[in-house]
């Protein structure tokens, strides 16, 4: 499914709902703008204490004091009349989770593997500036040609969940690894190999670039169990980062006994498990979450069917194994999009994903009750970051010939990176 223009109809403003009600937010910090904190390193007001922020994440410079300045509406002024200067000269790609204020400009908008595909069919376009987070953009850039610039419009836009298997913490995994199994690269009277990587879309070009020269793949939350199918095919297990959410559902769903599946906690040797307990495993779950996605709940799917009776409830895997089986459906954003657009009746939704995703997708779909599982409204406090007045920043700086915030992928990484996702390509469920 290609990424797709959007109109909304009724206004599905997170950000206006967090000015409106900041005692109800998760953090009362994101009513303000996010230049306020861009001189403090991390991941911003909203994110969890649980995440560890890297000391090597880039952070935003200051942005220019009009543009701090700047109302709503000139922003607006200022946005679309850089757009029109630069016509077919650039792209601006936007995701799901993105604030309503930017999605507006957006020319497409989907998940971070539609968006990557979006850049990658548009070679003629300069620039593609890339309103999402840092791994995203490093993707696009992998996909996209040489002559072409990709651009995040805040280099404070990571992601936790990536951030926590970074490239060192797996290559140390790697090396235990072979001291159980011997060498990886070896396969056994079957042909199969030890051990397969495989890494969620969601990891660092670094991550993708190991996988794709260890014989592994890249997976999306649409095709992992297409992947997972893959690599078995290939090795006697799999080792699965950094989500170990996905990574468990999936494999659940195919089969894989839970007591198979045990978590490596790159802090612990062997990952906190024993020679015996690596060896009868078939997926070694990395010790990595969505911090958005750990707050759905069992309790808040029983509390939604007991006050909506014959209510739907679709959730992301990446929610934890309880609340994906408790649900009526779970799939990536473009499932639940796709599933909430199918729908022929008027249909009451229970949706458990990303606060900005949903209000979007109830404003586009008035005649179905759509709300989130999570009463309290709390985005993804990274994607939160990239703001109107970042994107005009970028923008007037392409029109006066000047290149800011751009992102580029080494090539020592990058050819085993896109050998990784090449594979994930032509893995199609």
């Amino acid at each position: 499914m290609p990424a797709t223009r959007i109109t909304l109809e009724v206004d599905a403003s997170v950000a206006r709902a967090i000015a409106a009600a900041p005692a109800d937010s998760c953090s009362a910090d994101l009513a303000e703008a996010p230049w306020t904190f861009d001189s403090t390193p991390g991941y911003g007001p909203g994110s969890s204490s649980a995440d560890p922020f890297p000391d090597v994440a880039p952070t935003q410079g200051e942005l220019p004091a009009d543009l701090r300045a700047a109302s709503d509406d000139e922003l607006d002024a200022r946005i679309r009349a850089a757009r029109q200067t630069l016509g077919d000269r650039v792209v601006v790609l936007g995701h799901f989770y993105q604030r309503d204020e930017i999605v507006t400009y957006a020319d497409y908008v989907g998940d971070s593997f539609q968006l990557a595909r979006a850049a990658s069919e548009h070679p003629s376009a300069e620039a593609i500036v890339f309103c999402g987070v840092h791994f995203m953009a490093e993707t696009a850039d992998l996909l996209s040609g040489p002559d072409q610039r990709v651009i995040l419009p805040h280099l404070g836009a990571g992601c936790s969940m990536a951030d926590m298997a970074s490239i060192d913490e797996v290559e140390e995994c790697w090396e235990q690894l072979e001291d159980v199994f011997g060498p990886l690269d070896e396969p056994d009277a079957e042909g199969l190999v030890p051990v397969i990587p495989v890494t969620y879309m969601n990891s660092s070009a670094a991550i993708k670039g190991f996988v794709g020269r260890n014989g592994g793949i890249v997976c999306t939350s649409s095709n992992a169990r297409t992947v997972l199918e893959w690599a078995f095919a290939r090795g006697r297990r799999v080792l699965f980062f950094p989500d170990q959410h996905l990574g468990r559902n999936t494999a659940k769903a195919m089969g894989v006994p839970l007591e198979q599946m045990p978590m490596w906690n790159p802090r612990q040797p062997l990952g906190g498990s024993s020679e015996a307990e690596l060896d009868d495993s078939r997926v070694i779950l990395w010790h990595g979450f969505c911090s958005v996605h750990r707050r759905f709940t069992t309790a808040q799917i029983d509390k939604a069917r007991a006050e909506h009776p014959g209510v739907r409830v679709i959730v992301h895997p990446e929610c934890p194994m309880p609340v994906v089986d408790a649900a009526d459906e779970s799939g990536s954003t473009d499932v639940i999009r796709r599933a909430i657009e199918d729908a022929t009746e008027p249909t009451t939704f229970a949706i458990g994903t990303e606060i900005n995703l949903v209000r979007r997708l109830a404003a586009q779909h008035p005649q179905h009750t759509i709300f989130c599982l999570d009463p309290v409204v709390c985005p993804c406090s990274t994607m939160y970051r990239i703001h109107p007045a970042y994107l005009a920043w970028v923008l007037e700086r392409l029109v006066a010939g000047e290149t800011v915030n751009q992102i580029r992928v080494t090539g020592s990484v990058a050819e085993p990176a896109r050998l990784a996702l090449d594979r994930m390509l032509r893995a199609k469920p």
